[in-house]
């Protein structure tokens, strides 16, 4: 059995259990038996980790609202060695 997910336009999102494979395009919604659309989802996303869901979370934002760049950045200063010796060491 496979979970699918569906949208009602008056109650929501709720998941159906289905064999694979035989999930209609519409369901009947179990609160209002209005007509529900399937939403197409990524698999098992519940288990990843916070960090790994919160970056997918930003990702999906910034495709319909993405961050626009209005100057370039400061160069950042090259890092300093961390013993003087190292300083005289040629650098690529």
């Amino acid at each position: 059995m496979a979970t699918y997910e569906y949208s009602c336009n008056r109650c929501g999102s709720f998941d159906v259990k289905l064999p694979i494979g035989t999930a209609p395009i519409a369901h009947a919604c179990p609160q209002c038996s209005n007509t529900a659309r399937r939403v197409y989802s990524s698999p098992a996303t519940a288990f990843t980790s916070p960090a790994v869901a919160g970056l997918r979370k930003q990702e999906e934002k910034s495709w319909e609202n993405p961050t626009v760049v209005t100057r370039v950045p400061p160069e950042q200063a090259a890092p300093r060695p961390a013993h003087p010796a190292l300083a005289r060491l040629p650098r690529p």
